[in-house]
């Protein structure tokens, strides 16, 4: 298992050109640690990884793994439309010192089989975690096949109830993409969480997934801002509170 408790779908952060700002997005990395969390992943799709050359993930992933203490794992997004992509960005991420590799379901995929065992493959000694999100990338990945995967887990971000309560049931660790039912996943078991709302309240997510129900309530309204087109809303929540730029080039 790559790790436990709460980590941060770390944004990334571009200037004013649209550059993306390497030393701005590992240094916010290093805070995130700072505050708590446990596991930084690189390059998701919070991280706004579909509007990145390969060259920039990779430069993302060294930068964040120097700037945080070695015990933190980085988890690099490496999922792509084929199977062929998905292969050579897991590569370049273990070449760069990526701890585990998060690899998103492609869209309309008719055989996760091949494409997870590929990537697997492809990541050697370093653990895969898939990675269920149909509303960015459908279908995703069906319940029935899950646990025939070769993956040393799964990222779930649906915010499903009912799929979580079988998730839990299964031979296979669990990590709760949604803010929104950490209350219910921290004290059922689940063994990790990996959030944007972190960005903004690394604190708030901490408290939520230990069971406080008046920190899953608080993070309402970052979840909210969360749901907007992939990180503007966090963007504006995270300039708030620590003074970082908002640019995206995903309009």
């Amino acid at each position: 298992m790559p790790f436990t408790g709460v980590g941060v779908a770390l944004v990334t952060l571009f200037d004013e050109r649209l550059k993306v700002d390497v030393a701005a997005t590992a240094e916010h990395a290093a805070r995130m640690v700072e505050h708590g969390m446990q596991s930084i992943i690189v390059a998701g799709t919070t991280g706004e990884a579909f509007a990145l050359t390969p060259d920039e993930r990779m430069s993302l992933v060294s930068a964040v793994k120097e700037a945080i203490p070695g015990d933190i794992p980085v988890v690099a997004g490496t999922g792509a439309a084929s199977t062929h992509g998905a292969v050579a960005l897991t590569q370049q991420a273990v070449a760069s010192g990526a701890d585990a590799v998060l690899a998103l379901s492609p869209a309309r995929s008719t055989d996760l089989r091949a494409y997870y065992t590929a990537v697997a493959h492809a990541a050697g000694d370093v653990p895969t975690l898939g990675y269920h999100f149909p509303k960015v990338s459908a279908p995703g990945i069906p319940l029935s096949i899950l646990e025939e995967l070769p993956i040393a887990g799964c990222k779930d971000s649906t915010g499903d109830p009912t799929r979580l309560l079988a998730e839990i049931g299964m031979e296979m660790p669990i990590f709760v993409g949604s803010a929104a039912i950490l209350a219910l996943a921290g004290p059922l078991g689940v063994e990790g969480a990996i959030l944007q709302a972190a960005n903004v309240s690394p604190e708030l997510c901490i408290r939520a997934f230990d069971g406080d129900a008046d920190a899953q309530r608080s993070l309402a309204p970052i979840h909210a801002a969360a749901g907007m087109p992939l990180a503007d809303g966090t963007k504006l929540e995270m300039m708030k509170r620590w003074g970082t730029p908002t640019a995206s080039r995903i309009r």
